[in-house]
């Protein structure tokens, strides 16, 4: 085992994936420049431009030749410098990318790979800091990945790569230097197959990205103030979502917080709670609880930030609110 940072970890993924010639990236500023997160630092002198492509600023326009691309016979990866600006290539992603083999009756084939990055924290304002992968994963044809930690990281690109469908791969700007244990042979982690991180019996926290790291803060103020076992859940992809893990662990618990960064109106944790409330009410002692963001703008100043974003006090207080302890 090798202990790298998420960015290592996904620098890694990338060069493994360029073993096949199949594979090529392209986005804003990964070659020259070496990525906005470093992460394609010195691909451009190792591979060439033919397999490192800078783009134009025009997002529409490069994920469509991606499109293209893998539906030609590449496997295309596509770094688009924040999930923001993914919203300027919708219509390719969720249009093109996410329907054409189902529209072709399987004539084609999109082996895509979407890398963005998402989340809020650091003081990059309110068109820079939004958490919108809950968006895609409402979209059939699409895979969502959400790695926490830089193992998962590792092992799901590697899954997607390998995937001959589109695939979004949100990476939080958070998490590129945090740092953890990643196997030294190549390894894919199945998409679909939540983590159980920490085991307990008396709640279930249900989390992913960087909420997960907050999750386990919170799990761990619950045992040391309250004597109270969490049971932590990592997602790791919402789409596919492995309901099964969620709702046999709040059947042992009967109680759950869904945790998520993106604003609360209209999250992805709606849907985890309504699985569950359909799925295990018999097994409730209460509502699922939910924390989510502020539903606000993005504050640029740092203390308006962080105050929006979901902490482990905020999920320690809905907990005590929702169940009373």
């Amino acid at each position: 085992m090798s202990q790298l940072t998420m960015r290592e970890a996904i620098s890694r993924g990338l060069r493994e994936a360029l073993e096949d010639n199949d594979v090529f990236l392209m986005g804003e500023d990964i070659g020259a420049y070496g990525g906005a997160y470093a992460v394609t630092r010195g691909f451009l002198e190792e591979y060439g431009a033919e397999r490192i492509r800078d783009t134009p600023i025009s997002e529409a326009v490069f994920m469509g030749a991606a499109v293209g691309a893998a539906m030609a016979g590449m496997r295309p990866i596509v770094e688009m410098m924040t999930i923001n600006f993914t919203m300027l290539a919708m219509d390719q992603i969720v249009n093109h990318a996410a329907k054409l083999r189902y529209m072709s009756n399987g004539q084609f084939k999109v082996p895509l790979v979407i890398r963005t990055v998402t989340g809020g924290g650091a003081q990059l304002a309110a068109t820079h800091s939004q958490s919108l992968e809950g968006w895609y994963a409402s979209v059939p044809g699409l895979k969502v990945a959400v790695p926490s930690t830089p193992s998962d990281a590792l092992g799901l690109l590697s899954t997607a790569v390998a995937d001959d469908n589109p695939v979004l791969f949100a990476e939080h700007a958070l998490l590129y230097g945090s740092r953890g244990e990643v196997p030294d042979d190549r390894f894919q982690v199945a998409f679909g197959q939540a983590n159980l991180l920490r085991t307990g019996g008396d709640v279930t926290i249900v989390a992913y990205s960087r909420m997960v790291h907050v999750a386990m803060e919170a799990a761990e103020l619950l045992k040391s103030t309250k004597g109270v076992e969490a049971e932590v859940i990592d997602l790791r992809t919402l789409r596919p979502f492995d309901a099964e893990t969620v709702v046999e662990s709040v059947k042992k618990t009967s109680r759950a917080v869904v945790v998520e960064e993106t604003w609360r109106t209209g999250g992805f944790a709606a849907e985890i709670v309504s699985t569950v409330q359909e799925e295990a009410f018999d097994y409730l002692d209460g509502p699922v609880a939910r924390v989510g963001g502020d539903d606000i703008p993005a504050p640029y100043a740092s203390a308006l930030e962080a105050a929006s974003i979901p902490n482990a006090q905020r999920v320690l207080a809905a907990i005590e609110s929702a169940f009373g302890i």
